[in-house]
This record gives structure tokens, sequence and C-alpha cells, in this order.
């Protein structure tokens, strides 16, 4: 998220597409009404008529998976009417004339034979949006859940760029995730494909940790098969079922199969094709759920030997720092101790370090913040905080002490809502000091990207991370300076060019930093600060890439979802290639679109989203027994036309046949919040399986007070052709009353 909630105060128009705020992040449906009184326009781009598209100033239907060719049709008429900022565009972006290119190609006509959005529509959103300064930008699910998703979330950022929207209080692009610490759990390396901060998976990352953990790289290195498996991405929430059930993904696995499975901490009905999931589960030999509540997984499961249920302590049982939506990290104080036989999170996995034989070298950082602090036991999570705090500083978590985010959390009164700005003796900080926060005296970073303020006021420019040049010769570094500086772009911040940056070092300070750089230092932040004194960003001040010149698609285009409703258009707007060691998966992409005609057996394009009633797969909530009685069963809404066609009355029983072989029985409830060929589902039930009721597979006492069939259970296959996200926006199903 480039910007933070209250930001939105300052917004002129606010696009919100492929989210739905009043359900899934009804705080910052506070703040999008308050900047409407204030004067902004709201307008929704969605499938399906949300309760955020009711709130709107305008609603427009578009047919789900086709977000990409929309904004090639906006800009073609930004560009075409000379709408866009040009001097932003050639100062601080590379690559952006063949976006151009692109765009030209994709008219208002074209896309709207695609997205079901008049053309004249689409023009009149563009010009609203281009005249708009600043315009704001919203998405959540509904455009990461798809084979495109990833060029869903560059093609959004690249509006905005065109627009000169980023960098800008009340513009940016702003991802409002349903979830608590969402940002946080990615921040800390939730993701098989990275360390914590976002470090790859290399050997000059993993020696940088050893030495924040206190332990010696070559044991580190022990622990893997080989160095190739430790270098290499592992299984993907999505895809680790594949690493059971396919033989032939051993070979991107060590050459052995998946034996157990481990779950802490996540729904695992929330990820598509749940029977495979299923399968999966009962064929291995060891599963464990870590959770305070039954995970939803575990009730599918037909085995009857070595399945465990670790009670887990809840959020109101444990402390420590969690980040918010906005890139703030906020402390949370334990609320009462863990009740019954429930263990914190790292109580647990202590006892698994200990029983695997590496307690020793897992709590090594701990103890050796302790001794600096004159104390013989670590504090926990405070020493926690304080060693990632220490050691993550690719993305500038060096100011976020534990001590200054208790301060922030007992002060909160003391800082302005909309700004985020301290006052008294927090004056010159940003609420939750929002990341990158590079030193113990900088203020955090509340607006991705604004290169008009100093870097002690939370500027900076874009991070260089690709070098110094394209493959192209073309400078990666930006035009412009931040104002607290002489120097316009540049590298990040290293020893080995620190003084060529201007960096003023004594012979002790060099040789302390000898081969470091901002992101790989140990001991000291000597080269952040230096840079923070010189006006300079840590990270450099470089081009945002329009042109990925390592990923299949360079730009981001549009293909037909793999079960398109618009069977006519896949063949001029192909899927991906199939991808082999995926996440260690084989994963189909245009072999599985060509396999059949899905779209005569399939004809209906079927939709999934949340209820503002229940989180996640409604694990908890459903639980709760008033939350359960706002919404106590699973749906699926059914256009009453098409309901006609089909013999189907508000309330019938139906049967939803999805394209893996699998159906779901939901009662039907007519609405006219879904197209004439689209249905939609919400995707926070459980505890019945294609028809059969599950109750009884919950330990005594511990059933949840509404069940229903799973959205996942008939969701379609399809996975994200670089994240391995679940393709769950947009598949195919057939209705057949029960």
């Amino acid at each position: 998220m480039s910007n933070h909630i209250a930001d939105m105060m300052f917004s002129k128009y606010i696009f919100i597409i492929g989210a739905n705020p009043a359900v899934n992040h009804p705080v910052s449906m506070v703040h999008i009404l308050r900047a409407k009184e204030a004067g902004a326009k709201i307008v929704v781009v969605d499938p399906h008529f949300s309760k955020t598209a009711a709130k709107a100033d305008e609603y427009h239907r578009i047919r789900s998976g086709t977000d990409i060719a929309l904004v090639y049709g906006m800009l073609h008429h930004i560009i075409k009417n000379d709408l866009h900022d040009k001097k932003f565009l050639q100062e601080r972006i590379y690559g952006y004339e063949e976006i151009i290119k692109e765009a030209m190609k994709m008219t208002p006509e074209e896309a709207s034979n695609i997205t079901g959005i008049p053309a004249d529509t689409i023009r009149h959103i563009a010009e609203d949006m281009a005249k708009a300064k600043p315009a704001s930008l919203i998405w959540n699910q509904g455009l990461t859940q798809h084979t495109v998703g990833t060029s869903n979330t560059r093609i959004m950022p690249i509006l905005q760029m065109f627009l000169g929207n980023m960098g800008k209080n009340g513009g940016g692009v702003n991802i409002l995730r349903g979830h608590d610490n969402v940002q946080g759990s990615s921040d800390m390396a939730a993701n098989p494909d990275i360390l914590p901060g976002y470090y790859a998976l290399n050997e000059a990352s993993w020696r940088h940790f050893a030495k924040h953990w206190y332990v010696e790289y070559e044991w580190l290195l022990s622990r893997f098969k080989d160095k190739k498996m430790m270098e290499s991405s592992g299984y993907a929430h999505s895809t680790w079922k594949f690493g059971v059930l396919e033989p032939e993904n051993a070979a991107n696995n060590g050459d052995t199969m998946l034996r157990a499975l481990v779950v802490i901490g996540t729904g695992m009905t929330s990820v598509s094709l749940l029977d495979l999931q299923k399968k999966a589960m009962d064929k291995l030999e060891l599963v464990v759920f870590i959770d305070p509540y039954v995970n939803d997984l575990a009730i599918y499961s037909d085995r009857d030997n070595d399945l465990f249920l670790l009670p887990a302590a809840s959020q109101m049982e444990s402390s420590g720092s969690v980040a918010a939506t906005n890139r703030s990290y906020q402390w949370r104080s334990k609320v009462m101790e863990p009740l019954f036989e429930c263990k914190e999170d790292q109580e647990i996995l202590f006892e698994f370090a200990k029983r695997f034989g590496f307690l020793e070298e897992y709590q090594r950082s701990l103890y050796e913040i302790a001794k600096k602090d004159g104390r013989s036991e670590f504090i926990w999570p405070e020493d926690a905080t304080t060693e990632l705090t220490q050691s993550i500083r690719s993305i500038g978590l060096q100011g976020m002490s534990p001590k200054r985010l208790k301060a922030h959390q007992e002060n909160w009164h003391m800082f302005d809502k909309v700004t985020l700005e301290g006052k008294g003796p927090f004056k010159g900080e940003y609420y939750g000091l929002p990341w990158p926060c590079w030193s113990d005296k900088h203020p955090g970073t509340p607006v991705f990207y604004n290169d008009s303020i100093p870097v002690m006021r939370g500027g900076m420019g874009f991070r260089v991370n690709w070098g110094d040049t394209s493959p192209d010769g073309k400078s990666m570094f930006s035009a412009r300076s931040l104002p607290s500086s002489k120097i316009a772009g540049h590298p990040p911040v290293s020893a080995a060019n620190a003084e060529s940056l201007g960096l003023k070092l004594s012979a002790e300070e060099k040789k302390a930093v000898e081969g470091s750089t901002y992101a790989l230092g140990f001991g000291n932040n000597i080269l952040a600060e230096k840079a923070l004194e010189a006006g300079l960003c840590p990270y450099g001040n470089g081009r945002a890439r329009a042109v990925v010149w390592n990923w299949y698609d360079k730009i981001p285009l549009h293909r037909e979802p793999i079960h398109s409703v618009r069977g006519d258009l896949v063949d001029k707007y192909p899927n991906f290639p199939d991808k082999p060691n995926h996440f260690r998966a084989n994963i189909k992409y245009r072999s599985r679109q060509i396999e059949k005609d899905w779209v005569k057996e399939f004809p209906i394009n079927m939709l999934s989203g949340r209820l503002v009633s229940h989180m996640g797969t409604g694990t908890e909530t459903r639980s709760a027994k008033y939350l359960a009685e706002v919404h106590s069963e699973m749906f699926v809404e059914i256009h009453p036309d098409k309901a006609f066609e089909l013999d189907i009355k508000d309330g019938d029983m139906v049967w939803v046949y999805g394209t893996m072989d699998t159906r779901a029985l939901i009662k039907a409830k007519l609405s006219y919040r879904v197209d004439v060929n689209s249905v939609w589902i919400p995707q926070n039930f459980s505890g019945l399986d294609q028809g059969k009721n599950l109750l009884d597979k919950y330990p005594e006492g511990t059933a949840a007070y509404a069940i229903g069939e799973s959205a996942n259970m008939i969701s379609s296959y399809g996975f994200d052709y670089n994240t391995a996200c679940p393709e769950t926006k947009c598949g195919l199903c057939r209705i057949e009353k029960a």
C-alpha cells in the first residue's frame, strides 16, 4: 500500500476495482465515505454489485478477469487526448513507451468487447480520473486471484504513473487486505520464495541472516539437502497438494514427495481445489494443525491416525508487533493469559526446535540481545522484535524499536488522524513508523515515492533494485533529486560507493562497514544513517519499471482466464504456456485452457467474495453465535432471468457443478447483483462436503454454529503465473435444481 487509509481525505477521485472495502475492510470504508463527504468522487468497477458499489457515485460492471483490457482502453483515450503526465514518465519511469504502444492497440471499442463496459463509459472514466488531481486507486483480491494477478497489480500502478498520481498525498495505489497483519506476515517471509524483508533466496542473504542469528552459514546449509534446495522456492499454499498427489513433482522437491504437513495460522479452505487438498491430506504420513479453532481442512479428512490439533493462543492471549495495511507497525498488548491448554506460537515452535535438535541455535540471537542488555534471559517478544528490526534492513525496519512502538501505542491520541503526524514529544514522527523507517531518528514513510520532500520527512524515489542500467543500456536512475540532496538518481548505498555519493566516513567507520551495503550489514546502521545525513534514500533513487525484462510478460497483457466464459476470445488472447517447477509443481495453463470447450459444459461464470459478518474461511466467526446468526447459511446469487431459464425459485436447493468434477449443494438466492450469465457465492463457509454434513468430524464442543459448502470445493483450476495465487475470482460452473 503506497499511501494510508486516512490519506484518502486528500483524494478528489477514488477508483475502486477488484475490492469491496465495505465488506472486507470496513474501517477503510469509513475513510472512503468521509472523503466522499469532502468532495471526492467514488467510482466502483466490479462484476458484482457490492455493498461498496451501493455507496459509490458510479458503478460499472466488468467481466471478471478483464481488468488489464479496461486499463489499456483507458490509457488509449488518455494518451490520445494528451491527458498523461509526460514529465513524470520521462524523469521517473523506464519502458513507458512500450505501454503506449500496447495501449494504442486497445481501443475503447476493443476494450468494451472484452470487458463488457461500453466504450463511451471507458472514455468517461478515463477522462474523469485523468482530470482529478489527485486520484487514489484501490484494489484487493478481486485483482490478485487470477492467472494474470501479477499483471493486474502491475497495470494499476502504471495507470497511476501515467497520471502522475504516485508519490502524492491522496494518490497512489492502495491494497485493502481484509485480515489482521497480512502486511506483517508478508514482511516476515510467509511467502515461500523469499527470506524475511523480501531478501532473495541467495547465498548473500543467507549469510546476512546467519550473522544476525549468530549461527554459521555452513550450519544453515546443513539443514538442507544441498545448496540448490537452500536457494529454491518452496511449495506455495496453493501448490503443496501437487507435491503429494503428482509423482512427477518429486523432481522439483529434492527427488521426494511431500510426507508431512504442518499448518499454523492459516485457513486452508481459503485456497482452491479443496477436494485435491483433502485427497493430499489423507495421503500424508503426518498432519498437524496449530490453531485456536479447529482448522476447517481437518474435518474434511477421512484419516483416523497421525492427525493432530494443537490449541494455539489467540491474539488476545499474546503480544508483539503487527503490521497494519499501510505498513505501520503497532504494538499489541496481551489482554489475558492463554486459556486451558492453549500455548502461544513461540512456545510451540520452541518445543518443535527442541525435539528437532536445534533449540540452542534457534534462540541464540535472543540470548545475545539479552546479554547486550545485561540480562541472562531473553524477553519475548521484545527481544525478537529487536532482532528483526536489526536484521531487516532491505525495507528499513531499523527504526522500529519495541520502545518506540510501545510509546506510539500508549500515546495514539498524540497523532493526527488524517496525516498520522505526531505532536508534543512525538513531533516529527508518523504513527506506527510506517516502513521504511531507516533509523531511530527517521519518522517513517506514510506515502511511498514522494520525492518532493526531504528523506527525513519520509521522502524517497523509486527503489533501485534492477542494476544501474537496463538490458538496452538505459539508465535506471531517476532524473530528479530529493530536495534534501544535491545528487539526483543514484544506486543503493554501499561501502563501495559511499564516498562517491558524498558520504563522509572516518577510518573506523570504513572498517566497520567494509564489504556491506545498506541492506546487508551487521552490528551497526552506519551506511543508512550517513545516507540520511546527506539527504539520500539508502535504497537509491531510481526509475520504476514499466517493462520487467526478466518476466514472461514483460509488460502486462490481457489474457483470457483458463476457464473463460468468452470461449470466442481464448485463441485471440491465449493464457500463458504451461509452467514447470512453479513453486515446485508443474502447473498447466494453455494446455488446460484448450483441453476442451469448457463453456459448453459449464456455461455460467462463477464469482466469489466475502460476507461482512465472516472473516476468511469463517472458522472463527461462524463459531461466534451472534455473527453466525447474521449469515447462517451458504447461498448462491442467481439472476432472476437465469433462474427462470433453469426453473429455479428463490430458496430452492441447487447443485453447483465445478470444472474439477466436484459439486456443492447450495440454496439459491435470486438477485440482480449479478449479471444474467454469472453467479456469486461467499467464500466463508465449510462443514459440508458435496452434500455430506461433516458436523460429526468436529471434536466435542468445537463445531461451528453455521456450516455450509466451501466455495473452493467447486473453484476452477488456475494459478497466478508469478505468485501461484489461486484463480478463484473467475471460473465456470453448471447449475441444476437439486
